[in-house]
């Protein structure tokens, strides 16, 4: 056999060799994010539910619902573990005050104002610029005012159904 025909049997085992990989990788990060969940940590289970973790057990979780509400699920059922902020967010509706966490992208808004700004803002200003559409020579418009009165009032004006002619 020649290495041309091998080629296409090597590149195969190849690709699923590094499928196979990836995935065992992504299993391996899930298992740590739910062995290193801590009690109070908030979590989504699979089925979509978001509660608060009660208590950790070799393969259980005791989860916190709501007053009054323990619900014992299987690690395996734990989807993502929240961070503090994630988990108020979406439970309690609370947002993180992101004004304090935003960097503005270029250096103008943490300088004073400027004189210049000022001026362009003056001279744009002045220069308005009109979008609409070109006005129309007078007495087009009052002939075609006076066309679309005439056809209203030869149409036949509507009633609510209640007329006398049976």
């Amino acid at each position: 056999m020649s290495l041309v025909t091998l080629l296409p049997f090597i590149v195969l085992i190849g690709a699923m060799f590094l499928m196979t990989r990836s995935a065992k990788k992504k299993q391996q990060q899930a298992a740590n994010m739910r062995n290193d969940m801590q009690p109070g940590s908030g979590v989504r289970t699979i089925g979509g539910m978001y509660a608060t973790v009660k208590e950790v057990n070799e393969d259980t979780v005791l989860l916190d619902a709501g007053p009054g509400v323990d619900l014992l699920f299987a690690k395996n059922a734990i989807g993502a573990v929240l961070t503090d902020d994630e988990y108020n967010r979406i439970v309690h509706g609370i947002e993180h005050d992101l004004k304090t966490d935003v960097v503005p992208d270029d250096a103008s808004s943490l300088a004073g104002p400027d004189e210049s700004d000022d001026e362009a803002a003056a001279a744009s200003d002045e220069k308005s610029v009109d979008l609409g559409k070109k006005d129309e020579p007078a007495e087009e418009a009052v002939k075609a005012d006076e066309a679309a009165e005439a056809k209203t009032d030869d149409e036949p004006k509507k009633t609510d159904g209640d007329s006398d002619a049976k």
